[in-house]
């Protein structure tokens, strides 16, 4: 996969089943599918008879629950689990979530994917009324607001917090009684709703998790829906109207699993269709296809057939190496990239390459890929992007929050092509996304969210914005240095 996105702090991954005997078991396997949106922690809580049993720690979920009695002692029908990288707060074992909050009255668990834009000035008013956060992650926010709303009722006190919040979230709530689901009002994050055939309800980030547990898709949680799941079945309701669908276009273009199904759309079709449209958007001469694995193989196939060019295996990816976007530093990423990709001189050798990739952040992974195939043997190497140029931050879980780590914000696609050592450099087109992506909606966009490559946010950027309106005038040159 392109190792560089992920280093920039992708979202999270959530599950959540009720109505199962072994609800943390079938918790275990939703996430190992959805292990792919978050490496740096996991945890899962159970619900027995109303008594809230959790167990969390840092890394792999394999490596949190290697001791099988972790998971054993989570007992109870119902659960929800998580998968963290971090785009708010620090990796420690305070920010692991499921978070559980105990009080005199209730107790709940809270699991949440995404990030929030207004998460300084809420908490800065929360502190001064006397909260008392326990972690750095914003997802410690919506559970102080639920606690101070004076709405009577605790569904109302939910929709109240779940209004005050900002930005891009998808939330799993436990109580004693109930599974609570929302998602904010534009639907930047996936979150989808299936049942088991013992009639157990699952709610998960991805449908991937779907097939593994076997269940089968009732459907997406839809923008600004909070969904109520109870032992008399589910219940859908609405806490706002004020709703747009913009889900997140990288969501397709890298980070979603290629067999998973996200508004209709089969993520891996519509990688096929963005690399069939990048190719009639390229114009030069070349012998082969080589995509970088994993997630540009998709791009790779639809761009080959397209073409008539052959799609050869020119790059080959270690399984069993830790992924790249864990490592803290520039440095050890490239390292990784090292060990995790090799060229296959045999394939390449003599040949004009086309590179597909789905994206390019920083620059450095890409031109070290192209030095790897040069170094092979390609005669030359054409860099296609399945996705335009990234050159605006996310605010919405996706932590790249301001302009410099972006090297298309800062040079042209001449230059850029001319930094990683390519031999040309085409981007997909925005209107080439939108169309091969193909939500049916009548949203803008396509019902995407396109701001990372044409700078315009579908919401206000609260926090953000003074911040990110002064970096607009600033340009910087260090990507040359390749630093």
């Amino acid at each position: 996969m392109t190792y560089e996105v992920k280093s920039l702090n992708e979202e999270c991954g959530v599950f959540g089943i009720w109505g199962h005997p072994q609800a943390a078991q079938v918790t275990y396997f939703g996430l190992h599918s959805l292990q792919h949106r978050g490496q740096e922690g996991a945890g899962i809580l159970s619900n027995d008879g109303g008594k809230l049993l959790r167990h969390r720690d840092t890394g792999l979920l394999s490596e949190v629950f290697k001791n099988p009695a972790n998971l054993e002692k989570l007992t109870g029908t119902a659960a929800i689990g998580h998968v963290r990288y971090a785009t708010a707060g620090e990796a420690s074992i305070d920010n692991i979530q499921p978070f559980h909050f105990k009080f005199y009255d209730m107790e709940f668990g809270l699991a949440h994917n995404g990030n929030l834009t207004n998460t300084k000035t809420l908490k800065t008013e929360l502190e001064r009324n006397g909260a008392i956060f326990s972690s750095s992650s914003d997802t410690e926010i919506l559970a102080h607001l639920i606690r101070r709303s004076h709405n009577p009722s605790f569904m109302g006190k939910v929709k109240e917090a779940l209004n005050t919040v900002k930005g891009g979230f998808a939330y799993l709530l436990m109580m004693e009684d109930k599974l609570i689901a929302a998602l904010d009002p534009n639907g930047f994050r996936p979150l989808s709703i299936g049942k088991m055939a013992n009639g157990a309800i699952v709610v998960s980030s991805e449908t991937c998790a779907f097939e593994v547990i076997g269940a089968e898709w009732i459907r997406d949680v839809k923008p600004g829906e909070v969904v109520v799941i109870d032992e008399s079945g589910i219940t859908y309701d609405t806490y706002t109207t004020d709703t747009q669908l913009a889900i997140c276009s990288m969501e397709y273009i890298y980070f979603a699993r290629p067999d998973s199904n996200i508004h209709g759309v089969n993520v891996h079709t519509a990688r096929k269709r963005m690399g069939a449209q990048l190719a009639r958007e390229f114009k030069h001469e070349a012998d082969i296809v080589v995509g970088v694995p994993n997630s540009s193989l998709s791009a790779a196939m639809g761009f080959a057939e397209e073409s008539g060019l052959p799609n050869e295996m020119g790059l080959i990816k270690n399984q069993y190496t830790q992924r790249t976007f864990i490592q803290p530093t520039q440095e050890l990423r490239e390292q990784g990239v090292r060990m995790k990709l090799s060229a296959v001189s045999g394939v390449v050798k003599g040949k004009r390459v086309v590179m597909i990739d789905d994206s390019i952040v920083r620059g450095t992974t890409s031109r070290r890929i192209v030095q790897l195939l040069k170094e092979a043997g390609a005669t030359e190497v054409h860099v296609a992007i399945g996705s335009p140029a990234l050159a605006y931050p996310c605010f919405y879980g996706i932590d790249i929050q301001t302009r410099k780590e972006l090297i298309a914000a800062n040079h042209t696609v001449e230059e850029t092509c001319e930094i990683i050592g390519a031999d040309s450099l085409t981007y997909l087109s925005i209107d080439g996304l939108i169309d091969s992506i193909g939500i049916e909606t009548d949203a803008p966009n396509g019902g995407l969210c396109v701001a990372y490559f044409d700078g315009k946010y579908p919401t206000p950027l609260y926090d953000y914005e003074e911040e990110y309106l002064a970096s607009l005038d600033k340009k910087v040159s260090f990507y040359r240095d390749g630093k």
